[in-house]
């Protein structure tokens, strides 16, 4: 993948003036196009489980959203493409009224893709007028994280589906030139006490990412590099998925009940990619491991996995441990190229990285009002954090306070770890 030119500056869009976010929200909308480029409509209508979306549906969501919450309430005369789509396009918005059950997306032939590119086109041309007005930018920037975010879930909900065709079908033809592995083998220590945690900085952040608080902690260490495929391969061969006594329960009976034996996308010595199956690197990080299988290699292996503020306080730097790690370095996304975890050392990129974190509200964390409160708030429950980004993450879209988040079972992301110990 390419380097982006001006990391930093990727990160304060919330900051910018109104041509430089309307920049900014042109570019990110003409990504989310060239991702679908290279699928057929057929391609772009699957849904291999409930857990994903067609590459159609989120295309269509993520402009449901500008139509909704920007378009809808803010332009009088507008009016909408299809007063029929918002039922088929809202995504989990209890306050947007009825929509289809999420495990019949994929049952939507039509709209087409063409008509869907012509929606988009449509409410592009539309926002341009509010694109102009400081007043609706704080929204703006909520709206380019949300299409970012679907960016990543198109690729990954994407890679499932061709994943399920015995045919090993590739998205894009030629794979991503590999980089070089990561070589660091020491770790990042910690001395504890007190830190802050929390987004801290100006610019765009989620509302669950505060407030701002304090936390207590304990002296440790975070590794400066994420567990590889190799090591994950030693870990089969020691009987990891066989040993009972590394693994919670839970975990334990999800892998008798799955029939788990390696991670997501493995046969032999191969993967599957966005690029067909392919050689595996055994020096690249393992992804797409659920919370129960990085538990369970962090037992085996001496350690543990970190917490989210473990994690947070070496992403800062602080007390002078170390300096401040950047969020746009690493293996992200930057334009459309398939994405592959290659190891290039930094604490951002390649995978995001489990904690044993619980995701739970911050303290005094209230939700926005209004439909966009839903974003977030009602999903703190039964969740594990991860933090960092992946190779399919867009560049500037992550940052030392973000949180995401997933079921302990679900591993079609790009999900890895990096290991913590006690000192």
């Amino acid at each position: 993948m390419t380097q982006a030119h001006d990391r930093s500056r990727a990160l304060r869009f919330a900051d910018q003036s109104s041509e430089e976010l309307a920049a900014r929200f042109r570019a990110i909308r003409a990504l989310s196009e060239a991702l679908v480029e290279p699928l057929s409509d057929a391609d772009a209508t699957i849904q291999s489980m409930e857990d994903a979306s067609p590459a159609k549906w989120h295309l269509a969501h993520t402009t449901w959203f500008w139509e909704t919450f920007l378009l809808r309430e803010n332009v009088a005369d507008y009016r909408l493409f299809d007063e029929r789509w918002p039922f088929i396009h809202n995504s989990y918005y209890e306050t947007e009224g009825e929509r289809i059950a999420r495990f019949s997306r994929g049952m939507l032939s039509r709209p087409s893709l063409d008509e869907l590119l012509a929606y988009r086109a449509h409410v592009n041309a539309a926002m341009e007028d509010l694109l102009e007005d400081p007043r609706h930018a704080d929204l703006v920037a909520l709206g380019i994280a949300h299409e970012q975010q679907h960016q990543e879930l198109l690729l990954t909900d994407i890679k499932h589906a061709l994943f399920q065709n015995p045919l090993g079908v590739a998205m894009w033809a030629e794979p991503s030139a590999a980089a070089a592995s990561q070589t660091a083998d020491g770790w990042y220590g910690h001395p504890g006490g007190i830190a802050r945690i929390g987004h801290q900085e100006s610019g765009f952040a989620f509302d669950n990412e505060g407030p701002v608080h304090r936390v207590l902690l304990e002296p440790f260490a975070l590794s400066q590099r994420l567990v590889t495929n190799g090591e994950w391969s030693e870990f089969i061969a020691d009987g990891g998925y066989e040993t009972a006594t590394l693994w919670l329960s839970d975990g334990w009976a999800w892998i008798q009940d799955n029939a788990v034996t390696a991670p997501l996308y493995w046969r032999e010595d191969e993967h599957f990619t966005h690029s067909g199956w392919q050689k595996r690197d055994p020096h690249a990080p393992v992804t797409h491991i659920s919370y129960f299988e990085a538990d369970a290699f962090a037992s085996w292996a001496g350690h543990r996995l970190p917490t989210e503020f473990e994690w947070e306080a070496i992403a800062r730097g602080q007390d002078g441990v170390d300096a401040a790690h950047d969020p746009a370095a690493g293996n992200q996304l930057d334009d459309a190229a398939p994405p592959l975890p290659v190891g290039e050392g930094s604490l951002f990129g390649d995978c995001w990285q489990f904690t044993r974190s619980g995701y739970l509200p911050y303290p005094r964390f209230l939700p926005a009002a209004g439909a966009v409160g839903e974003y977030n708030g009602k999903f703190m429950s039964g969740q594990f954090v991860l933090k960092g980004a992946s190779c399919a993450t867009a560049r500037g879209h992550s940052r030392a306070s973000y949180r995401n988040f997933f079921y302990p079972h679900q591993r079609w992301q790009f999900t890895g770890l990096r290991l913590a110990k006690d000192v």
